[in-house]
């Protein structure tokens, strides 16, 4: 009987492996030809953010820790990206990297002062940074203020790829975030990201299990500013220029409501979070009726709906666990 059992169990298991990787493709084939039906500009800011929120999600998703302060990283790696392309003549691969470490860097930081309270103290510590960071950035010279630094030249990926064409600029963001989401992917599913879970869940058992939570909590923080940073300093190269509302606190507010929306700890939710919000925002742009106020509305009715979010709500329905879907929140 027991052979039987185990038996059902695998099959259902590798039907779901095939669903899965069924949807993976799917999804990788629509991605592939989406420039050629969609307007490239409008994929390309999507893919940002969409990177945005998995890297914020890493945090508050897999670790518990709500960061009010995630602004700092996306709109900072911004700033030293431009920077460093457009005044020092980098090329636009080196000013990506200079945009992560910079990034990396203001996460150590801000981590290590936030980790040492919980709950909402640690959200304020991270808001307060946050706008000290962001009264720098008005303040300094090398951001130029509220004009932000404009003209940011695309240049040659490697020398030989001209960004300038939004078709070869589209898969290179798209690459882009391919390769962060597989690091974020792999991260959750190290030893180190279930030892992350297990913070969250009951961080007085981990402490007691003799893990050094503080060690972990920092790392996640960093981990996360990194790939904020990455999602920052590749949209300064899509739009070419960088300016206080990537490090506003607003912006730390919308990469929440997208997490949120998406379904917060798993994987895929945030995609398709930043995506309902940024469509929102691009096809609204133009109506006459505030997209602030659209934007609330939808953010209610999945709340009060889709309280583990829109994919949550797919993975811990019926048919989600039928397709081998599994929602740990």
């Amino acid at each position: 009987m027991a052979d039987i059992t185990d038996t059902i169990r695998t099959e259902k298991s590798r039907t779901a492996l095939s669903v899965q990787a069924g949807f993976l493709l799917v999804g990788l084939l629509l991605l592939l030809l989406a420039p050629f039906f969609f307007y490239p500009i409008f994929l390309m800011k999507l893919l940002c953010f969409a990177l945005f929120a998995c890297a914020f999600n890493l945090l508050l998703g897999y670790t518990g820790l709500l960061s009010f302060g995630h602004a700092t990283f996306f709109g900072g790696a911004a700033y030293f990206t431009a920077y460093t392309v457009k005044t020092w003549g980098l090329p636009p691969e080196l000013g990506i990297l200079i945009g992560v470490a910079g990034a990396a860097f203001l996460g150590l930081v801000m981590g290590f002062f936030a980790i040492r309270r919980q709950g909402i103290y640690f959200s304020m510590i991270t808001l307060a940074l946050s706008q000290m960071f962001f009264f720098f950035c008005l303040q300094a010279k090398f951001t130029e203020g509220e004009d932000g630094i404009q003209s940011v030249p695309r240049g040659h990926l490697f020398g030989f790829i001209d960004l300038n064409s939004s078709t070869n600029m589209y898969y290179f963001v798209l690459a882009v975030f391919l390769i962060g989401v597989l690091i974020i992917w792999r991260f959750i599913n190290s030893p180190f990201g279930m030892i992350l879970r297990s913070i969250r869940e009951n961080e007085q058992r981990a402490i007691s299990l003799g893990y050094s939570v503080a060690r972990y909590k920092l790392g996640a923080f960093v981990m996360s500013a990194a790939l904020a940073g990455l999602a920052g300093a590749v949209k300064s190269i899509v739009f070419q220029f960088a300016t206080l509302t990537d490090v506003a606190w607003q912006m730390s507010g919308e990469v929440i409501l997208m997490t949120l929306l998406g379904g917060i700890g798993t994987l895929i939710g945030p995609l398709f979070g930043a995506g309902l919000v940024v469509a929102l925002e691009n096809y609204l742009a133009t109506s006459e009726f505030p997209v602030t106020i659209i934007t609330g509305i939808v953010f209610m009715v999945c709340v009060l709906i889709f309280r583990r979010g829109i994919i949550g709500e797919f993975y811990a329905s019926r048919l989600g666990r039928k397709l081998g879907f599994v929602y740990r929140r």
